[in-house]
C-alpha cells in the first residue's frame, strides 16, 4: 500500500483530506501536525521521511496568521520556508512525490486580469513573503515539486471567514465588509478531493512546478459576506466599505483572482463555482452549528 504523509493535518486542508481519505483505499495516510512532526525540525523530518518509504508528502502546515505575522516574522519564516524545504528535500531524497500549497499573498494585487503563474510576485506582507520564500525554497529542492497556489481558504472545519461572518450576523444588526479586495473563495474540500484524485497523474506523468487552483468566479469579500448572510437566512445589514476604512497591521492584495487554465488542461479537471461550493460547505456548517 502506498504510503502518504499529511502535515498540518489538523488544519482546514489537512482535515479535508483525513475526511475524503476513505475514499482513497489505494493509500495509507499518517497524519502529523506540530506535535508530531515539527518540520522546522530537519532532523525530525529526516527521520520520519526515512523509515516510512513515503509515495507522497502533501504538505498542509503553514503559518497562516497574517496579522501577527507582522510581528511574528522569524516564526511565519521558520515554518513556512524552512520548515516547506526541509520537506521538499528529503522527499526528493525518497523519491516521495511533494505536494506544497502556497497562496494568492505572494502578490501584491495590482493585476486587472486573472493572474498566470509565471507573473512576477511582490508580496505586500511578511505572511505573504514567507510563504514566497517557501516556493523558492521548496523548488529550488525539489523542482518536481506539485506547488498549488490558492486563495481565500473555508471549510466546515477550523476557523475562518465563513464562520466569522455567521457568528457576527447572530451577534449584530449590521456589519461593514470590504468590497474593493476582489479574489475567489475556495473550499478546501474542492482542494482537497484535487490533491487525492490527481496523486497519481502528478506522479506517473512527472507533472510538477506551479499550479493554481482557487474555486471559479470572482467575488469581493462583501459579495462573499452577502452570500454567506443569504445562505444561512440570515437579515443582517451588511454594507460595503473600502479597505482603507478597515486598517489591519497586515497589507492585503486588492486583486487576487487566480487563472486556472493551466491546472485544467494539466489534469482534465473541471472546478466548482464559488457559490455551489459555498452552499455546501455550509450546509455542513449548519447542521452542525444546529440551525439547519
Amino acid at each position: 500500500m502506498k504510503k502518504i504523509l499529511v502535515t498540518g493535518a489538523s488544519g482546514q486542508l489537512g482535515s479535508e483530506i483525513r475526511f475524503l481519505s476513505g475514499g482513497y483505499s489505494q493509500y495509507a495516510f499518517t497524519y502529523t501536525d506540530s506535535a508530531e512532526l515539527d518540520i522546522t525540525d530537519a532532523a525530525a523530518v529526516q527521520k520520519e521521511a526515512r523509515e516510512n518509504s513515503y509515495y507522497a508528502i502533501i504538505n498542509c502546515a503553514a503559518y497562516t496568521a497574517v496579522d501577527k505575522a507582522e510581528t511574528d516574522k522569524d516564526r511565519a519564516y521558520m515554518i513556512n520556508a524552512t520548515g516547506a524545504a526541509h520537506l521538499a528535500r528529503v522527499a526528493a531524497a525518497t523519491d516521495a512525490k511533494f505536494v506544497h500549497v502556497s497562496t494568492d499573498f505572494i502578490f501584491d494585487g495590482t493585476h486587472s486580469q486573472p493572474i498566470v503563474e509565471d507573473d512576477q510576485p511582490n508580496p505586500l506582507s511578511v505572511y505573504g513573503a514567507s510563504k514566497l520564500q517557501g516556493e523558492l525554497e521548496v523548488l529550488k529542492a525539489n523542482p518536481d515539486t506539485l506547488l498549488i497556489r490558492t486563495s481565500w481558504v473555508y471549510s466546515s472545519y477550523g476557523a475562518n471567514f465563513v464562520k466569522t461572518i455567521l457568528r457576527l450576523c447572530r451577534e449584530r444588526d449590521s456589519l461593514n465588509v470590504i468590497f474593493d479586495q476582489v479574489g475567489t473563495p475556495t473550499y478546501a474540500r474542492d482542494l482537497a478531493a484535487f490533491i487525492l484524485s490527481e496523486l497519481e497523474a502528478a506522479v506517473d506523468q512527472k507533472i510538477g512546478g506551479v499550479f493554481n487552483y482557487s474555486n471559479e468566479g470572482v467575488a469581493s469579500w462583501y459579495d462573499f459576506a452577502i452570500a454567506v448572510r443569504d445562505i444561512a437566512g440570515l437579515k443582517t445589514k451588511i454594507s460595503p466599505i473600502e479597505t482603507s476604512q478597515y486598517p489591519t497591521p497586515a497589507t492585503r492584495p486588492k486583486y487576487s483572482v487566480l487563472n486556472k487554465s493551466k491546472v485544467k488542461k494539466s489534469f482534465g479537471i473541471e472546478i466548482p463555482y464559488w457559490r455551489d461550493s459555498l452552499m455546501s460547505a455550509m450546509s455542513i456548517i449548519l447542521k452542525e452549528q444546529g440551525q439547519k
